[in-house]
């Protein structure tokens, strides 16, 4: 390649050699011409080659290629109900409306048919009248009742039929709360008959009373013929008794009274629920009832914390039970089933890896989920998954890219999605050599 001094050189030979001034002239314009020529393109190039070396050592990296796999939600096992194999029983749960629906879970086992319901009776005589002498509250005393000689009497008569009595002394006074609570708690039998009677003045207009309750709510499969249910003719079905149980759990002073483990008034002394199930599994309730082998029944209310929000209520009847054993038993499965149903379900243990980053430079890094992660929820209630992912821009190890969520009913889990291995970046030789990728 001719350089400049040479171009120079060959002007001063050329310029010896011409004999004509002006040719000479016309000679040193021409190699002046060029040397600014040449001088400008290579300035040009210097120029170039130096962007082009500034502009790829600071150009955008093209962003890593991501591969990730799809993440399920594997449901949990199907809830299995253990529902009482002796007698019948109905029972509503109600809560968790995600899951559950907003009408709740509704429990049957056995025939829907009439049967004798023993002291379960007395919940319906307290239903009756509080219908017709209403209490504010569980706190209000209401009005005050004062026995005579023939409630004393009623004492001796219930005794000698075996049936659970409690004192009441000629001429005591006691007011309707406390009548109620000798009646329901120790499931008094002559309170039941005397506190009836002095609502409604008589037997017989306690009966229509009660006849004109069970038909205003709809109670066509029940039958009550007397206050306390030592006949066997006061019957009720599972279904009955259910809504029975619900309007009973949802009267402030019966829900109370059927609460209380035990009590000491004056009068009747200590008083000791016969419903020795309170308080075992979240039951808070009802009645025990039974007139013998194979007709022991029970309503239960029950509150159960079972992580889903609020604690699900339930309320509920059995009937027919051969012993009263084995009717708790049953019960307390039946509960606890229910409580089993809702479950924890891992879903993603810490560091699993979903996925890898792929560099255009040859540098690879994992996706993968930061933490374990589990949800909890009913039976195999459906768990649906969603994910959010973004490309790495510090390269670094732990950088967060992303999330995970696992969404079932209205319970939801997230997860952070990480970087694992750092990136390393590009050579400034590759930066150089490899134009292509830059800037995109």
């Amino acid at each position: 390649m001719t350089s400049t001094n040479d171009l120079i050189d060959l002007f001063d030979a050329e310029e010896r050699a011409a004999p004509d001034p002006a040719a000479r002239a016309l000679r040193r314009r021409r190699v002046r011409r060029t040397l600014i020529i040449v001088t400008v393109v290579v300035l040009v190039i210097a120029a170039s080659i130096a962007g082009y070396v500034t502009w790829a050592l600071h150009a955008p990296l093209p962003a890593p290629t991501a591969s990730s796999r799809t993440l399920e939600g594997t449901a949990g096992a199907p809830v299995s109900i253990d529902r009482p194999g002796e007698g019948a029983t109905a029972a509503l749960v109600i809560g968790a409306p995600d899951y559950l629906g907003a009408d709740g879970l509704r429990l049957t086992a056995g025939p829907d048919e009439p049967q004798p319901i023993a002291s379960l009776s007395k919940i319906i005589t307290a239903l009756v009248v509080l219908d017709a002498h209403p209490l504010a509250d569980a706190a209000d005393p209401g009005p005050t009742i004062t026995f005579g000689k023939a409630d004393h009497d009623l004492y001796d008569a219930y005794y000698v039929q075996d049936a659970a009595v409690a004192e009441m002394p000629t001429g005591s006074s006691m007011s309707l709360h406390d009548a109620l609570a000798t009646m329901l708690i120790p499931s008094a039998s002559n309170y039941a008959d005397a506190v009836s009677t002095w609502a409604f003045g008589s037997r017989g207009a306690f009966l229509a009373a009660t006849r004109d309750f069970l038909s205003r709510e709809g109670l066509s499969g029940t039958t009550i013929v007397e206050p306390t249910g030592l006949d066997d003719r006061n019957t009720s079905t599972p279904r009955d008794l259910l809504r029975i149980a619900q309007l009973a759990a949802a009267d402030p002073t019966i829900s109370a009274i059927a609460g209380t483990e035990r009590m000491t008034l004056p009068g009747p002394g200590e008083l000791l629920n016969t419903n020795t199930l309170l308080g075992q599994d979240g039951i808070t309730g009802l009645k025990t009832g039974n007139l013998g082998q194979g007709t022991f029944a029970l309503l239960f209310t029950a509150s159960l914390d079972v992580g889903a929000g609020e604690p699900l209520s339930i309320v509920g009847a059995t009937l027919g039970g051969t012993t009263r054993e084995a009717q708790d038993a049953a019960v307390l499965r039946l509960l606890g089933s229910i409580r089993g149903g809702f479950h924890t379900v891992a879903l993603v243990e810490a560091g699993m890896v979903v996925g890898s980053y792929k560099t255009a430079w040859g540098g690879s890094a994992q996706l993968v989920v930061a933490d374990a992660a589990a949800i909890r929820t009913w039976s195999d209630t459906p768990i649906a998954v969603s994910t959010e992912l973004t490309n790495p821009t510090e390269y670094r190890d732990g950088e967060r890219v992303g999330t995970v969520t696992w969404t079932a009913g209205a319970a939801s889990t997230t997860a952070a999605l990480r970087v694992r291995g750092a990136i390393e970046p590009p050579t400034d030789w590759w930066r150089l050599t490899h134009p292509d990728p830059l800037g995109r």
